[in-house]
């Protein structure tokens, strides 16, 4: 695959959960179904082992790290010739230098197309020291540039430094997921001073998916107005009601390059921001956001439970209730039916 032409066309690509039992204890039947279901519901890609997947499968005690992204790909090679087309296997990396390195040569070996490189661990050093950490994993892979929000472990960056990071050339894409309007330009902008137009710009902002995914972003650069979009997305929000989200981005691929947009649209992008909500929790900072994801997919059949690796991890109070409420609000945004049309064979 030519992950950089495949990222630049716009996917749609869903943060792959993990599925546990009652137990905590990792259920590969599940986990195989959720992958199916990905799959068949008209991604372009997948993402595994990123925050979804639970940070906490790296842990010795546990020890998921490569059965997580060697069922994934394993699936993902019986499935993709049923779909009639191409998926980009994306693998999160983490953690310092070294660690970063050896789980992006792991991904690499195992046939993912790219790294997502989270910063979190690198927080407090200088812009200067992560951007050299970026270069050395690129060594080893394609890597996607990661703004994180700081509210779950990232920082802000300056603009100069995500002009630095455009200028690595094995770098072939940027999740902009600052959940902030003012970074989120500071990106975009950034990459067209940079003058790279082979890079994809993706969104992370599940808090305003839709509105990036619409906007013509117009920046100067040689004394010409130069047009960049953030052309697809790589969120845990598409990781539920996929086969819904999945049809909601083709929509918006034909009528981002119509001359007028309907209102309608804004209307659509505010319904979305308040199932994204109700799953993801910013009423308490977050703290429920994988449990949410997971008690959709519960609710579906699609996992046993809604239990993570961190028993510390739970829904908080009155998530439940939003969570029924969007799902009865929105009903053309969920895919309740297409789940349970396939479900036993998912599980099979």
């Amino acid at each position: 695959m030519d992950i950089r032409s495949h990222l630049l066309a716009g996917q749609a690509i869903p943060a792959h959960p993990l599925a546990l039992d009652s137990r905590r204890r990792f259920s590969e039947r599940h986990q195989r179904a959720l992958t199916r279901y990905y799959l068949e519901s008209g991604v372009g890609g997948l993402a595994v082992a990123v925050h979804s997947t639970q940070f906490e499968i790296r842990e010795p005690k546990h020890g998921l790290l490569r059965p997580v992204l060697e069922l994934a790909a394993e699936t993902a090679r019986e499935t993709v010739p049923l779909t009639g087309h191409e998926v980009a296997l994306i693998a999160g990396v983490c953690g310092r230098t070294i660690q970063a390195v050896s789980e992006a040569a792991l991904a690499r070996d195992l046939g993912y197309h790219a790294a997502l490189v989270s910063m979190a661990a690198l927080a407090s050093e200088k812009e200067s020291f992560i951007l050299n950490h970026l270069k050395t994993v690129a060594e080893t892979m394609p890597i996607i540039g990661f703004y994180l929000q700081p509210t779950v472990g990232g920082r802000v960056f300056t603009v100069a430094f995500w002009r630095a990071v455009a200028e690595i050339p094995n770098l072939v894409a940027i999740k902009i997921a600052p959940f902030n309007r003012y970074q989120t330009v500071d990106v975009v902008r950034a990459t067209v001073e940079v003058g790279r137009e082979d890079l994809a710009l993706y969104t992370g902002n599940d808090d305003a998916l839709v509105t990036d995914l619409l906007t013509p972003f117009q920046f100067e650069r040689d004394h010409a107005t130069v047009t960049r979009r953030i052309v697809g997305g790589l969120l845990g929000h598409w990781g539920v009601w996929t086969r819904a989200a999945a049809a909601l981005f083709e929509q918006i691929k034909v009528v981002r390059n119509q001359p007028v947009l309907d209102a309608a649209w804004l209307t659509r992008a505010a319904a979305v921001t308040d199932m994204n909500a109700a799953v993801f929790d910013p009423a308490h900072q977050f703290a429920g956001c994988i449990p949410g994801i997971l008690e959709v997919l519960r609710r579906q059949g699609l996992v046993h439970s809604r239990c993570c690796l961190d028993p510390r991890e739970s829904l908080s109070p009155g998530q439940a209730q939003e969570l029924t409420r969007v799902s009865a609000a929105y009903p053309e945004l969920t895919d309740d039916i297409f789940v349970a049309q396939n479900l036993d064979r998912w599980l099979r």
